[in-house]
């Protein structure tokens, strides 16, 4: 059973349980910039790995419909919230979330509710941070995996480079994280990328973001 680390308490509306993420108030808006540029001539379907609230899955399929955007969470009280926001949105193009624990080497994505081909590209925003290392080799597993040749994949949050924090406010975040799970932490880029290529990706773009965060953008090799 996954080790639930982020909790969102404030609802939105207790009839359908929805939640409120104040991330998703700082970062929609960036994030979308990104898809836009890279997924606006895409078609086909879109897997978030740790959707929390699910607000940012529904405005994504609202600005981006051509797409068919795919929620998952291992967290029950977030699965709720998600299908809440899913049901408020009324956008077609978002299909029921589903548990999906990248921690299981079995965890796969065929099967009954789930994606019906391979995917053009998987989203994570801020999750490899605050979970263990097997997080991130997961999600590159499934990546390699499950999206089609020139598929991408996005990781937003922190990262060192070069071994070194990019700002002194992600060295005292990384240092409370550490300290709250000594398995969690801001990430080498480098190492991320090592990882990625084992798994037949290869890192293509490296955009900066507010706040000191970074959108890593692998693709997918043919």
């Amino acid at each position: 059973m996954p080790e639930f680390v982020v909790e969102f308490d404030r609802r939105m509306d207790a009839a359908d349980e929805r939640l409120d993420a104040p991330a998703y108030h700082r970062n929609f808006a960036p994030m979308l910039a990104v898809l836009q540029r890279l997924l606006r001539d895409r078609s086909g379907h879109v897997l978030e790995i740790g959707s929390g609230t699910g607000q940012h899955i529904v405005g994504f399929a609202k600005a981006l419909p051509t797409l068919t955007w795919w929620p998952t969470d291992p967290n029950p009280k977030h699965l709720k919230s998600m299908e809440g926001w899913r049901g408020h949105s009324g956008m077609a193009n978002v299909a029921p979330p589903f548990a999906l624990d990248v921690l299981d080497p079995e965890a796969r994505l065929d099967g009954e509710g789930r994606p019906p081909e391979a995917l053009a590209a998987i989203i994570s925003m801020n999750v490899i941070h605050i979970a263990p290392w097997p997080v991130c080799e997961g999600i590159m597993r499934i990546a390699g995996l499950h999206l089609v040749n020139g598929g991408l994949l996005g990781l937003y949050g922190p990262f060192k480079q070069g071994g070194e924090h990019t700002a002194p406010s992600n060295a005292a975040f990384d240092e409370s994280l550490r300290r709250e799970n000594p398995h969690w932490g801001v990430r080498d880029l480098e190492a991320v990328e090592e990882l990625a290529i084992a798994c037949g990706l290869h890192l293509s773009e490296v955009v900066e973001m507010p706040a000191n965060n970074l959108t890593l953008v692998f693709g997918r090799d043919g």
